[in-house]
């Protein structure tokens, strides 16, 4: 059967579908988990398309007679597979924080991630066999393939605000089905009706099935699952968006008593409080309040209480706010005014409106201002000057102790981020930051020593006069001030750690005997962690501490992370003495990823080329290296600048979607004027200049980025994605040239080695994916963009050998 045209209507539908798939799977695998996976959802997508390459590759001269039935197979599959790969793999029996001492685990996430990598397999053999069959229209099939990812990667957020990530996935699927119904009709095919049934289908989808159909189930580990065990609990509210799945949860019979590390002194307890979740993590509280403050006396039970017994009506910053229990602790210690900064606009409202009665108008009160805002931007983007900036406790003990934030970029920890706050502080203002207490000590001497970094860029001579930390046994709020402690603030605050029995783990001056008095260490450890990162064998105490406690950076803002291999070793021989908890989860999972994701490629791209008749094809050495150092390169630049625009973008959903848009359809143009320039000289004069502007641009944008976030921050979020994509624009253009290039070269001079470049390359972006989170976990996103522009440097050399 003759083919009339490519189905471009169909391709653009079919990419939008993939791209905004990959992009929901963040979203969803945070609701089932505990991190977006960013890095393993794009590796799985490049492993499917470069498998599907491969497939073609094999299988085109079987398939020729029948494309247009192969396509639209592979479209039909592909609808078919979305919400099934989904729903088995929360069949699997997978639990990371089993990883370290159950190997079956880590056939349970291999088995995930082939799951994940299905319908992109069957999207990438559609889209494949068309490039393949109408090569001369080629560019115009590329266009409305990418045109469509783009839509596809942006559109989804929209979505995202409009419906739960479960109904968002029925709706993709019925539009997968749509593009089956529309490639029937553009390719002519018959029967005809082929397209009614599969836009009836489409219907039924969409329309006809259950409502909570695909609804994404939490781990049983995750704190929402926990609490609605317990007999009583019943959820009476949920908010969606793209920021967070937003879960209200009521308890009559066994009441919430959420008060974190409060005073074992304390005789008062809470008013009635509903558990409030975030992608089933938590909780927070809103606490009942009908505007009289004797019911809030609790709050002064709390180590994070500390400062309000040094200042008087101070002047409140707090970071973080969620559903409002650092601003009652600021109402009840007489803070005037309080500036309350929450990200989630879903938190905001039900605070304001659907619990409004049960908050007392809370956040409607006149001494309290509510920010719809990221913490870093507001701050960054304030003139304001404050007495007292307070970083809320906005994790779970379980999620923290337990290392599930391990991979997670927070930016609210960083050096750069507490210099940002103490430049907001009055002269003798103060900035509170509260953790949870873990033990052997780790984010407290982590922050203490991000604390104390921040001093010393500011110029401070002295840090050690400006430190408090205060230890209860559960929480440890550390304070920051802007000029030295004085002798009557560290009486004061001698007199409240007594009253409470809280240890005052370090203020100047102080000797080793008041530590450790209430809540009783074999060591002092806090005390002594202080001191050795006040003196000049820091960097010895960090290097030799067993675990990780250097400070996060901006360029390294893994905060959470823990991990030392060197303790590795320690800790797994304790397993059976309760050794294993100590090791972080998140790490190990990052590396058996890396080991699934080469696997799984040489298999399913690698070696089926080699069992072929294609071996008889393989490529010289600089083809090879070329196209691996492409592929390499590629996916290097991709995840540390979504990893990088997560500050300015403020939530990990928003920066893939962003810049895998943007690097998308830039690419593509860069590809197509590859191309153009291709034809006319042979020589790919224009790769060098391509790698050269790579170059400059990514040293220029090292330099320049920190302060153009720091300056556009306080923009709304659709000027922030059109800034983000137009600063990613001609980097991407440069990067989408150096494959067509390599291939229209190969095309003169080895066309039979095509297929294995194809592969070469696949192979190389599903390995590099999730190999350059892992480098940017250790040398940060400053060394994996250098080392980006030096493997595109060795391309640019190779290509030179082509044979």
């Amino acid at each position: 059967m003759t083919i009339p045209r490519p189905p471009f209507i169909a391709i653009g539908l079919l990419s939008a579908c993939m791209l905004a798939y990959e992009v929901l799977l963040t979203r969803l695998l945070s609701i089932m988990l505990w991190h977006h996976f960013a890095y393993m959802i794009i590796s799985a997508a490049m492993l499917g398309y470069g498998a599907s390459g491969t497939a073609i590759a094999l299988l085109k001269d079987k398939i020729a007679p029948h494309v247009g039935l192969a396509y639209i197979c592979a479209v039909a599959a592909m609808a078919f597979l979305m919400p099934a790969a989904f729903l088995l793999a929360q069949q699997v029996p997978f639990n990371p924080l089993e990883l370290l001492w159950d190997q079956t685990h880590l056939s349970k996430l291999l088995a995930i991630y082939l799951l994940m990598m299905l319908p992109f397999f069957c999207a990438g053999l559609g889209i494949g066999l068309i490039l393949w069959h109408f090569g001369k229209e080629a560019g115009a099939i590329y266009a409305s393939d990418i045109l469509g990812a783009g839509v596809g990667s942006l559109g989804v957020i929209g979505m995202l605000f409009l419906a739960p990530p479960d109904k968002v996935l029925v709706l993709l699927t019925a539009l997968a089905l749509l593009a089956a119904s529309i490639a029937v009709m553009e390719l002519r095919m018959r029967p005809k009706w082929l397209a009614a049934v599969f836009f009836a289908l489409g219907l039924i989808v969409a329309v006809a099935l259950p409502a909570n159909w695909l609804e994404a189930h939490p781990s049983p580990y995750k704190d929402l699952s926990q609490v609605l065990n317990i007999a009583g609990s019943r959820v009476i509210a949920e908010r969606y968006s793209p920021l967070g799945h937003i879960t209200v949860v009521e308890n009559t019979r066994i009441p919430f008593r959420h008060a974190p590390g409060m005073s074992l002194n304390a005789l008062d307890e809470p008013p009635p409080q509903l558990a409030v979740f975030v992608d089933g993590n938590g909780p927070s509280v809103l606490t009942r309040f009908d505007g009289r403050l004797a019911p809030l006396a609790y709050l002064d039970q709390l180590t994070s209480a500390l400062p309000y017994h040094l200042l008087t009506q101070p002047k409140v910053l707090v970071l973080g706010a969620g559903a409002g229990s650092d601003v009652l602790q600021a109402l009840y210690h007489d803070a005037i005014p309080i500036d309350a900064v929450e990200l989630d606009r879903s938190v905001i409202d039900l605070v304001r409106q659907r619990f409004h009665a049960f908050a007392g108008d809370l956040y409607s009160r006149p001494q309290v201002h509510v920010h719809e805002a990221e913490a870093r931007g507001f701050v960054g983007a304030s003139q304001d000057q404050y007495d007292l900036v307070q970083v809320a406790l906005m994790d779970s003990f379980g999620t923290a102790s337990a290392g599930l934030y391990g991979l997670s970029e927070s930016y609210l920890y960083t050096v750069e981020a507490l210099q940002t706050y103490l430049s907001r502080l009055t002269p003798d203002g103060m900035l509170a930051v509260t953790r949870w207490l873990t033990l052997p000590p780790r984010d407290a001497l982590k922050l203490f020593a991000t604390a104390v970094l921040a001093l010393e860029r500011n110029g401070v001579s002295n840090p050690a006069a400006r430190l408090i930390m205060v230890r209860g046994w559960k929480t440890v709020t550390l304070l920051v001030k802007n000029s030295d402690f004085t002798l009557q603030e560290i009486e004061a605050i001698k007199e409240f750690g007594r009253a409470r029995s809280f240890d005052v783990a370090y203020y100047p001056g102080m000797s080793p005997e008041e530590a450790n008095r209430y809540n009783m260490l074999e060591h002092p450890y806090f005390f002594e962690g202080a001191v050795a990162l006040l003196g000049p064998q820091r960097q010895v105490f960090i290097d030799r501490y067993k675990f990780h406690i250097e400070p996060a950076t901006d360029d390294r803002p893994y905060f959470f992370r823990f991990f030392k291999w060197e303790a590795a070793p320690e800790l797994l021989a304790l397993r059976e003495h309760g050794g294993m908890p100590l090791l972080d989860w998140s790490y190990p999972l990052l590396v058996a990823t890396l080991v699934q994701a080469f696997i799984a490629s040489v298999l399913l791209i690698l070696a089926p080329l080699a069992a072929s008749r294609a071996r008889q094809a393989l490529p010289s050495a600089p083809v090879a290296l070329y196209f691996l150092a492409i592929g390499l390169a590629f996916m290097f630049m991709e995840i540390a600048f979504i990893q990088k625009f997560i500050l300015f973008l403020a939530h990990p959903l928003y920066a893939v979607a962003v810049v895998l848009c943007a690097f998308l359809i830039f690419a593509a143009a860069g590809s197509w004027l590859a191309g153009r320039l291709q034809k006319r000289s042979m020589e790919s004069r224009h790769l060098t200049f391509a790698v050269m502007a790579i170059a400059a641009l990514s040293l220029l944008y090292l330099v320049v980025l920190p302060g153009l976030f720091q300056t556009l921050t306080h923009l709304p979020d659709p000027a922030k994605i059109a800034i983000s994509i137009a600063l990613i624009a001609p980097l991407a253009i440069c990067m989408g040239m150096p494959f067509p290039t390599g291939t229209m070269r190969l095309a003169s001079t080895a066309r039979e080695s095509i297929p294995w470049a194809w592969a070469i390359n696949g192979f190389a972006s599903v390995v590099g994916a999730v190999l350059a989170s892992l480098m940017a976990i250790h040398l940060g996103f400053a060394a994996v963009i250098l080392l980006a522009v030096l493997i595109y440097g060795l391309a640019a050399g190779a290509l030179r050998r082509f044979a």
